[in-house]
């Protein structure tokens, strides 16, 4: 065993030994999709300047924190997210009318002098012709208030507490802080300088512009002497919850700004178990039939990788948890699609092998598989690349648990890399290293080429001998999306488009007809309504608040019993435009991006044909959910986004073979070194699609809905992006190049000047 091959096993065992601690002694952070509860995204409805914002955002956070301490939820989360938006992630909160009813409110608090009652339709002073602040009591008594003598900022502590000796009930006690004790007694004071039953005896105590109590002072309290500082009480036909709301807001303090609710999603735990279980049970299956078809393709090797598979599988996942990655359901299903593309690099590796063992038969095992390293690596870096350029999108242009996914493909991207040239690398160079292995053919599994390799050497199919037919066909499927665009339309999900969309599970059967008639007799005649899985009713409406989601299930009960609510989108209008625009641009900077990555590392050429085979792979999808009336949402961006890294990486294989086999014999025809790379690279695209294939089978079939659409939509991407890497890419470079390159003369005609040099097309500037 060489150093080399020792170093990579010591750092590999390090590795391995770090993450199964991590894995033993680490719990992952679920997020709210996978444990159940309330995800709430704020807003500031006024804004000044940049600095401005930030700083009124802070210290709204602050406040809410506050808040959301006092509820007593378990674990909250409370993040600032750009300017003027605060994240808050409510666990085990599944009805979130009560939460928002005490985050979002201002929470303005004000005492204030009464100075009388005011006449009827009366709200400015005679005298001076300015605004009066005119509001009813808890009778509806209009009072007559003058300004604000002491505010919320004041108060040091708000308790609710049942006054049973006075029978006065639930109540707020409230403890001011020393200076605004004083003001207090002043107040007081002045109220009390005016006669028993007098409305100018009164102090008015608001909230939010509405006049929660205004006590008489006590007959007892002299002119100017006040009550006490220390602190007050706040009477009023408050029920138990009513005290506490009220003391929580005036204990949280006010909210510098106004904000509301631009996105809120609530999950049930159950929908969130199942996804786990359901995740997992792909995962297993998934990887284990990717185990089980590389150890039949690649023999001893594939089983060595099958190891190396199962260790990127633990240091992932380590990652993940030490990192304190929040694992979202996208993020999951991220996870699981690695690993079937973490197969990718070993099967480069060992296709690579098995060419060096074919062209030069006595070369040493070991040699080959070094060599096959060596060459595979260009390859294997450069694919990665360009995954990882997709998930950095997902990072920076998308939301909530889209960047979750963008964070997970990362991790697993270099997670695979690590695996694979380090783990796979040392697990193979031991096993070369032994003879039994070099000399059976039959068992070290690269010795001998595979099946494809086989039938293509004798085959030998003419691929591209006209080009233009290859991309005549690669239209007419564009054409055919395109269509479904256009007349069947794209069904944007409530994540780009604003609105509400619940789901409902029932205890008895409710079918479709019946809940629309229900809901129509209830007022939410507008509602979309659809089936979701195991029967549960799906709703889709525009504007609909907390009160007016509560109305609806209680409609929906009379039919159909208990009604539990398992899934609760609200997207608001202003943000749905945002989400949309952003995807937009993350598509387009995904093109932009790959074309100039590619343009740098190939011939630009190259890098056009490959971006035209992108374009093509996502107008393909997008048209085939058209077609099928799928949902376009969050989760199917993050699908979108993935087979754009999908379908870059076949091309850029290809085109890397291309530019090897170029640099050996600048004076071949390009359509002949394109031919020959195509086929050279078709078993490492077939073994490769087969790894992801398995794993989006078991994510469709046993990931519910939840995770069957966006199984779906990589199942077409990957398909799509397999053709189109090899027949629109390849030739769309051709045609490129031909139209680029000056003709050759006509045979026959002579010129008395000089000709000059025809350049080669798969020379950069070279001359033949």
């Amino acid at each position: 065993m060489t150093r080399a091959t020792t170093v990579r096993a010591v750092l590999a065992v390090a590795v391995l030994l770090v993450s199964v601690y991590i894995t033993l002694t680490m719990s992952p952070r679920l997020g709210l999709d996978l444990q159940g509860g309330t995800r709430m995204v704020l807003q500031a409805k006024d804004s000044a300047t940049v600095e401005a914002d930030r700083e009124t955002t802070d210290r709204t956070l602050e406040v809410l924190r506050q808040r959301v301490d006092s509820l007593g939820v378990a674990e909250p989360v409370l993040t600032r997210s750009g300017e003027d938006r605060i994240i808050v992630e409510l666990p085990d909160v599944q009805d979130p009318r009560q939460a928002a009813a005490v985050i979002g409110r201002t929470a303005q608090l004000s005492f204030h002098e009464v100075l009388g009652a005011a006449p009827p339709g009366t709200d400015t002073a005679p005298e001076t012709g300015e605004k009066r602040l005119i509001l009813p009591d808890e009778q509806g008594t209009q009072l007559d208030l003058g300004p604000a003598r002491l505010s919320g900022a004041g108060v040091k502590d708000a308790t609710a507490f049942f006054e049973a000796q006075q029978a006065a009930g639930w109540t707020v006690k409230l403890d001011f802080h020393k200076d605004a004790g004083k003001d207090w007694t002043k107040l007081t004071g002045e109220a009390a300088c005016h006669p028993a039953g007098d409305e100018r005896r009164r102090v008015a105590i608001v909230l939010d512009e509405k006049v929660i109590s205004s006590p008489q002072v006590d007959p007892s309290v002299g002119c100017q002497a006040g009550l006490p500082s220390g602190g007050t009480q706040i009477t009023g036909s408050f029920t138990a919850k009513d005290a506490r709301d009220l003391a929580l807001l005036i204990k949280g303090g006010a909210l510098p700004v106004p904000v509301e609710i631009v996105e809120q999603r609530t999950v049930g735990p159950t929908l969130g178990a199942a996804a786990i279980d359901a995740s997992a049970q792909a995962a297993l299956i998934g990887a284990a039939a990717t185990a089980l078809f590389i150890t039949f393709v690649y023999r001893l090797f594939g089983a060595l990788a099958a190891v190396a598979l199962a260790a990127y599988g633990v240091i992932s996942y380590a990652a993940l948890v030490g990192l304190g990655v929040t694992l979202t359901l996208p993020g999951l299903a991220g996870f699981v699609l690695a690993i079937g593309m973490a197969v990718d690099a070993n099967v480069l590796v060992f296709e690579r092998a098995r060419e060096e063992c074919q062209d030069r038969p006595t070369r040493s095992l070991r040699s080959a598989l070094t060599t096959g390293f060596q060459k595979a690596f260009s390859a294997v870096a450069d694919s990665n690349i360009t995954t990882l350029l997709a998930a950095g999108l997902l990072f920076f242009l998308g939301s909530g648990p889209v960047k979750g996914f963008g964070v997970t493909l990362a991790i697993g991207v270099i997670a695979s890399m690590f695996s694979a040239l380090v783990i796979a690398r040392a697990l193979t160079e031991i096993a070369a290293g032994s003879r039994f292995v070099s000399d059976y053919r039959g068992v070290n599994g690269i010795a001998r080429p595979g099946s494809v390799r086989t039938w293509l050497t004798r085959k030998d199919p003419q691929l591209f001998r006209k080009p233009v037919q290859w991309l005549v066909i690669s239209t007419v499927l564009v054409a055919v999306a395109v269509a479904g665009i256009v007349v069947r339309g794209v069904d944007l999900g409530v994540e780009f488009t604003g609105g509400r969309l619940v789901e409902y599970s029932t205890s008895r059967p409710v079918d479709v007809e019946t809940a629309r008639s229900t809901l129509a007799d209830a007022g939410f005649g507008d509602a979309e309504i659809t089936t979701a899985g195991d029967g549960d009713i799906s709703v889709r409406t525009g504007k609909l608040d907390n009160d007016g989601e509560y109305a609806l299930r209680t409609a929906l009960a009379t039919e159909g019993g208990e009604t539990t609510k398992v899934r609760d989108e609200l997207i608001g209008p202003s943000l749905g435009d945002e989400l949309r625009r952003n995807a937009l641009i993350a598509l387009g900077v995904a093109v932009l991006v790959q074309l100039a990555y590619l343009a740098v590392r190939f011939r630009w050429t190259f890098a056009v044909g490959s971006v035209i085979a992108m374009v093509h792979d996502v107008i393909v999808v997008v048209g085939a959910f058209a077609w099928l009336g799928r949902p376009v949402d969050g989760i199917f961006l993050a699908a979108l986004l993935t087979v754009i890294g999908y379908s870059v990486n076949d091309s850029v294989v290809v085109f890397d073979r291309v530019r090897e086999l170029w640099a050996g014999n600048r004076k071949t025809p390009l359509a002949t070194v394109a031919r020959r790379a195509v086929l050279q690279t078709v078993p490492r695209t077939v073994n490769t699609g087969m790894g992801a294939l398995f794993i989006l089978v078991a994510l469709a079939v046993l990931g519910g809905d939840s995770l069957a659409d966006f199984a779906l939509a990589l199942l077409i991407g990957i398909v799509v992006g397999t053709w189109s890497s090899v027949f629109t890419a390849v030739p769309g470079a051709l045609v490129l190049e031909r139209t680029t390159t000056a003709p050759p003369p006509v045979p026959g005609k002579s010129s008395r000047r000089a000709r000059a040099p025809r350049r080669d097309p798969l020379d950069n500037g070279a001359r033949v």
